[in-house]
């Protein structure tokens, strides 16, 4: 089975790229994971666990269940020698789950200066699906023009913007909304957050404004 390609750079948000490969996994798809240094220090940050050494694998047992990790490989993000750097690979598509500004700007303007990036670049030039998900606030025109260039190449930009119809109770909720609609992107069924059915009324629109 061809494997999807998860990658989480150093913005705030690594719990949703955590979630979105535990997802993944539990639901028997293969996954090629690269984690960069910035996001090493997030997670130590927002999540409480100590990663000393992104060398080698050993501290995803502290981030996965053993079911997951049967089905995570692991490439340093410096292996600019590992299979994704090359369009001959075939892969599914990429989540970039959180992505950094700094690294959107990369992939934008096609620095591929780790693997992470070069991934980006090889999946864009494979018209493969790639989905990059935006953990920032407020976004500059940079911010902005680097989305807008992306978006036109077909990638999908997916902010982390939470959705709130469904009545949220956990935080759980609330990460589950944004990894649910990047599955949904990528035509996967998992149904974790509730979705919207619609509601009558019984409002009479006035036709003056309309």
């Amino acid at each position: 089975m061809k494997p999807y390609i998860v990658g989480i750079s150093g913005s705030s948000g690594v719990v949703y790229g955590l979630r979105l490969t535990r997802v993944l996994a539990e639901l028997g798809y293969d996954l090629i994971l690269t984690i960069t240094d910035a996001a090493r220090l997030v997670i130590h940050e927002e999540v409480g666990i100590e990663i000393d050494d992104l060398g080698s694998d050993d501290f995803l047992k502290s981030l996965f269940k053993p079911e997951v990790l049967e089905r995570v490989k692991y490439y340093h993000y410096k292996d600019l020698l590992a299979p994704v750097s090359s369009g001959s690979f075939r892969t599914r598509g990429m989540v970039i789950m959180p992505c950094s500004v700094s690294t959107l700007s990369q992939i934008a303007h096609g620095a591929s200066q780790n693997l992470l990036e070069r991934a980006a670049d090889v999946v864009i030039k494979e018209k493969r699906k790639l989905i990059l998900v935006p953990r920032e606030t407020p976004l500059s025109a940079i911010h902005l023009e680097n989305m807008l260039k992306l978006a036109r190449l077909g990638v999908d930009i997916v902010p982390a913007n939470p959705g709130f119809y469904g009545r949220p109770k956990r935080i759980d909720d609330l990460i589950d909304f944004v990894v649910g609609k990047v599955l949904d992107l990528l035509g996967i069924e998992a149904e974790l957050f509730e979705r919207w059915k619609g509601k009558e009324t019984s409002v009479v629109a006035n036709p003056q404004l309309i």
